[in-house]
């Protein structure tokens, strides 16, 4: 399942070439869709409020929608079909829970033309996005939509439990049938906003076979890059301060032992990489930015990157309110410093290990390294998953001597050469109770050992320390932490 492909482009603009899904125009898609939802929202809001039950999960609402119109239906100039909408009252308690209001959704969704995406994936689905840029709609298949059904008891449970999460929202499971042909969509949070450039994109998986784009995919004016790539591109991996990235990496834990229980596997973390310092240089294209938003719109809760791992009122949030350019992302820094905003959001969620799934494993091992391919059985792949996270792709800032003795941290780089702000010294040069050269300066290391480089930066008055540390080390967060006494 995807989230806003993230980040695609609109669909080229050759209006005479139009996409077709299972023989069925865009176009008559996306007017079934704006048609269909705007039907049935406005029938619901008829029903009294009430809790869910088990069996709401199961209902299954129909209605017929001729182009010539009906006594409930308006006229269309699209072919006559039928429009199935899944769990009602279900999917219409989930988009309270994410503060949607039934007006604002079908605001979105119907006020405007959908606007369609180029795809990234191989799937073959197609991706439209509102307007407004809040919601994602793709379409899925047979085995996906069934899936989807079963998974929503248990989708309920965990989102009253844990409503800070980076798994797909779904907000509506809906099915659309003309001429014999089932075309079913879901409808989802939008992970990558398109008024936000994104300098990288990524999906990845945690595995190595096969997973570099493709000569196709890069050719795109915005490519999905993958797990090889990512490590080529930037291995050092993304920074973040301490609490961010314990936040980052407990949703991650939570959402990953979710997925399993459901016995889940092959999905991705979709990663959408903004660099503020290239923004600064290049002029964002105003075309990307939605025109006319209504005042007021609706500010979806847990939908962004950085609610999703704290939620309002952390301390992380009032970057999202008082700063709304950010539109949410994390932020964080590359290893040459420059600052980033992360946007993130694990999709693809509805392949589970059938047997099919096993029987690809099968096969593929008996020719590659079976650890290395993406399709794996559910616990393995989960905890593959964890581990390239936070050891390959996300990692922790070490702040030096700033958080408990600011005082002493000195206002001139007299503790390395003034000409240099950043030094990289050698492990074998630190020694736990011996001096410096400086007179007033000893450096501690409370570990026996360090990485083989650390370097050190001084930004702002504080000392930082950044390490590549060893896969094995990772286990202690304090392996390449030191303490600076002056």
């Amino acid at each position: 399942m995807s989230s806003a492909a993230e980040n695609g482009d609109a669909a080229p603009g050759k209006q005479n070439e139009e996409k077709t899904y299972k023989k069925t125009a865009s176009s008559a898609i996306k007017g079934a869709i704006q048609l269909g939802i705007g039907y049935t929202v406005g029938n619901l809001t008829s029903k009294p409020e009430r809790d869910v039950l088990m069996q709401d999960f199961y209902v299954v609402e129909s209605v017929f929608l001729p182009s010539e119109g009906s006594n409930l239906t308006p006229a269309h100039h699209y072919p006559d079909f039928r429009f199935k909408t899944y769990a009602p009252l279900a999917f219409r308690y989930f988009r309270e829970l994410f503060g949607i209001k039934p007006d604002d959704y079908l605001y979105s969704i119907c006020s405007e033309p959908l606007i369609e995406l180029s795809n990234p994936g191989a799937s073959g689905s197609l991706f439209f996005v509102t307007s407004d840029d809040e919601f994602i709609i793709k379409t899925v298949q047979h085995k996906e939509a069934e899936f989807l059904q079963k998974l929503l008891p248990g989708y309920y449970m965990n989102l009253n439990q844990n409503p800070r999460t980076l798994l797909p929202k779904f907000y509506g499971l809906y099915c659309m049938q003309s001429g014999g042909i089932n075309i079913r969509i879901v409808v989802m949070n939008n992970v990558l906003p398109r008024v936000m450039r994104m300098h990288f994109t990524y999906d990845l998986k945690g595995s190595t076979y096969k997973r570099r784009a493709s000569r196709k995919e890069r050719e795109k004016s915005n490519p999905t890059f993958k797990d090889l790539d990512f490590l080529q591109d930037m291995h050092e991996g993304l920074y973040f301060d301490t609490e961010t990235y314990n936040a980052l990496m407990k949703t991650l834990q939570r959402d990953c032992r979710v997925l399993e229980s459901f016995k889940i596997m092959d999905y991705s973390l979709l990663l959408g990489v903004h660099v503020l310092d290239h923004s600064l240089k290049e002029e964002e294209p105003s075309q990307n930015v939605p025109d006319a938003r209504r005042p007021g719109v609706q500010k979806v809760l847990y939908s962004t990157a950085m609610e999703s791992i704290q939620g309002p009122g952390k301390p992380g949030d009032g970057l999202v309110t008082e700063n709304p350019d950010t539109m949410g992302g994390i932020p964080a820094k590359s290893h040459k410093g420059e600052k980033l905003l992360l946007f993130m959001g694990i999709i693809d969620i509805l392949q589970s290990y059938r047997l099919m799934k096993k029987l690809e494993h099968s096969w593929k091992a008996l020719v590659y390294d079976g650890d290395t391919v993406s399709v794996h059985r559910p616990s393995f792949y989960a905890d593959r998953f964890l581990k390239f996270m936070n050891s390959r792709v996300f990692k922790k800032i070490q702040a030096l001597g700033s958080r408990h003795r600011p005082d002493l941290v000195p206002s001139t780089p007299s503790l390395f050469e003034a000409a240099s702000l950043a030094t990289t010294i050698s492990s074998s040069s630190l020694y736990v109770g011996e001096h410096c050269p400086h007179d007033r300066t000893t450096l501690y290391s409370n570990s026996k050992g360090l990485p083989s480089s650390s370097t050190f930066t001084v930004e702002e008055g504080t000392i930082y320390l950044t390490a590549e540390p060893n896969t094995l080390e990772m286990q202690d967060d304090n392996t390449s932490v030191l303490d600076v006494y002056l």
